[in-house]
């Protein structure tokens, strides 16, 4: 099974700049999910990360990696629209080469463990064929609206003051 990105929209909440999925090419429910990034010049991390040295920062291919994941979570959750996928965990992230303007990042990511509230999984990403980052992620499914909070009681106010006018002893 495969998605194109409008596909992806329906799952994830994120958006431009931060959507780090283009499409999923292969998806087995509950498994493995492989899915493609197109890393360009236009990325607006490129501004900062580096000057004349452009890399993709660590922290978004792992990024990119738990959004995968996030699919393949809320690929079985029925009420989808009312729910994310928060990141939980990063346990032996390893960053092997660097991703730079014009690869195509291949995310592979294998289910550890999964149950409807939670998951594990182990993400890799791909350059060229080439294992560019590995780590195992952690996750938790939670409201996509917070619940309101009690508000807290406000002390009553204090009845204004009285303001005295002197009185000068001329009547107009």
């Amino acid at each position: 099974m495969t998605f194109n990105i409008q596909e992806i929209l329906d799952f994830l909440p994120h958006r431009y700049p931060f959507l780090l999925i283009d499409k999923v090419v292969e998806f087995e429910r509950t498994k493995r999910l492989v899915a493609i990034k197109n890393v360009t010049i236009n990325e607006p991390f490129f501004q900062g990360h580096f000057p004349g040295y452009p890399i993709m920062p660590g922290v978004l291919v792992v990024e990119a990696m738990a959004q995968a994941g996030g699919m393949i979570m809320l690929a079985e959750i029925p009420d989808r629209e009312k729910k994310l996928v928060v990141f939980t965990g990063i346990e032996r992230a390893k960053f092997r080469r660097p991703v730079t303007p014009g690869d195509q990042l291949r995310i592979e990511v294998e289910v550890l463990s999964f149950r409807m509230r939670a998951g594990r999984i182990e993400g890799k990403a791909y350059v060229d064929g080439k294992l560019a980052c590995q780590a195992t992620l952690t996750c938790q499914v939670v409201p996509r609206v917070r619940e309101p909070q009690p508000a807290a009681a406000e002390p009553p106010a204090e009845p204004a003051a009285a303001i005295a006018v002197p009185d000068t002893g001329t009547a107009e």
